[in-house]
């Protein structure tokens, strides 16, 4: 096989193409308290994050049956898809942004899937099962009473866990009152909710008990992104080679041309993914930045110092230079600023009411008394506020009437949409056209909420 044979192969499939079972090592040091500290705090807001309500409404919900979303307790009607969507770009912007600078931090840090696996359920097992020695004792041994105890009780455990995860998804999509009332009412009444339910919980049990980092290594399109972001000087988890080569066993007695890597294999037994960061960046790495705390306790422990793995730069390690920013990190770090000017640009502006307005299908227009012409209009309005809204329209840069049909004006319950119609009404001899833009201004409470643009057809002067 030799030295390089990891450049032909992947760290969790073996020579015969069977999937390769981690048992990883458990983690412990500086940077595993803080990735513990940070994951307590990301579960902490999102399990409670279902709970705040403002004016009675989630703070989040993206309810995508119904089309109905809600950020920080503003309303997003369909006909807002294009702020969210720029904000989704700003997002993936964001992400490549880091990983050109700090590699996959996101996924090592604040990445559910590795903040539930590594946080949540790895740690039941080493509870239930002990460390990785004695896990892969038991998986290995016979099925004794002991074992069926561990395995069921872990099991159990990982359901339950399984079900509170998709309950709090799914408070995020239905909103958590929806989700009480499918948990507390007769099943028959919400047999779809219940469905879904199951199914959700399914699909998390069976990720989090036997897929695992699989999610990472084969479904999650990210780990590929890393071979067009990252570049020399990206900083990610890495070896520093030049000081740790040649590899040689711990000896107490000095040796000249040595490296101080010690060959001991902390770093490959507890990495989740199975790799050696000695090999350089691979796809399998998500920087979770065990192999640092792993390597710096065992420096510590032969006297040597600490960073032999750490956050750096291939161009750091290799000519001791500090990291720079590239021209690559600047235009990046730009495209995204102006994104998030365009986003606050578009939620700052975003009208209170949203109104559209055509020409009735099939109709052209109507003679009136007193030698007068009137177009009929079919007017959609969302209230996209948490109060009632008269709406009054006026017609600007032309003389004419706006006259409804059914009220004098409509008034748009909060956080709904109407359907109306009203008819456009202007003298004969003022219509010079045949077909003619018109302005119309959107007033509300005596404030001009938005402006619309429609057409308006007469007749030929021959008519």
């Amino acid at each position: 096989m030799g030295a390089e044979a990891f450049r032909d192969s992947v760290s969790h499939i073996d020579t015969s193409g069977k999937r390769v079972w981690f048992y990883p090592k458990k983690p412990k040091g500086k940077f595993y308290r803080w990735r513990t500290a940070v994951s307590l705090g990301f579960l902490l807001i999102l399990f409670t994050l279902p709970f705040i309500k403002v004016h009675g409404d989630p703070l989040f919900l993206f309810n995508v049956v119904d089309r109905k979303f809600i950020l920080f307790g503003v309303r997003f009607w369909p006909q807002d898809f294009f702020i969210f969507m720029v904000g989704m770009i700003a997002f993936i912007i964001f992400i490549a942004l880091f990983t050109v600078v700090y590699g996959r931090v996101f996924c090592g840090w604040v990445c559910p899937q590795t903040v539930f696996m590594e946080m949540v359920f790895r740690k039941i097992e080493y509870a239930i099962e002990g460390d990785f020695t004695h896990q892969r004792a038991l998986n290995r041994g016979p099925w004794t009473a002991e074992k069926i105890r561990k395995k069921t009780i872990k099991y159990i455990l990982f359901f339950l866990v399984a079900v509170l995860v998709a309950n709090t998804f799914l408070a995020y999509i239905i909103g958590v009152d929806e989700l009480k009332m499918i948990a507390t009412e007769p099943l028959s009444g919400h047999l779809g909710g219940f469905v879904a339910m199951l199914v959700f919980s399914t699909i998390f049990f069976f990720v989090y008990s036997w897929f695992r980092e699989q999610v990472c290594l084969v479904v999650c399109p990210y780990g590929r992104m890393q071979s067009v972001l990252l570049d020399r000087h990206s900083i990610v988890v890495a070896y520093d080679h030049v000081r740790g080569e040649p590899r040689e066993k711990f000896s107490k007695e000095e040796k000249t041309g040595k490296g101080d890597c010690i060959d001991c294999l902390e770093c490959v037994r507890v990495c989740p993914t199975g790799i050696d960061i000695r090999n350089g960046t691979q796809l399998e790495c998500v920087n979770c930045t065990a192999c640092i705390d792993a390597c710096d306790h065992m420096m510590e422990g032969v006297h040597r110092p600490k960073g032999l793995i750490r956050y750096a730069s291939e161009h750091n390690i290799a000519t001791g230079k500090p990291t720079r920013w590239t021209t690559r990190m600047v235009a990046y770090t730009g495209l995204l600023a102006a994104l998030v000017v365009l986003e606050s640009f578009l939620l700052v502006t975003r009208a209170d009411l949203d109104v559209t307005v055509v020409r009735a299908k099939g109709t052209l227009f109507y003679h009136e008394e007193g030698n007068r012409i009137s177009n009929l209009y079919n007017v959609k309005i969302i209230n996209k506020t948490r109060h009632d809204m008269e709406v009054e329209v006026k017609l600007t840069g032309s003389n004419g009437t706006v006259r409804w049909v059914g009220a004098p004006h409509p008034v748009v319950p909060a956080d709904s949409l109407i359907d109306t119609q009203f008819f456009i009404t202007r003298e004969a001899a003022e219509i010079l056209e045949q077909q003619s833009r018109l302005t119309l201004q959107v007033w509300s409470n005596g404030e001009q909420i938005t402006t619309e643009n429609t057409s308006f057809i007469g007749p030929l002067s021959s008519e």
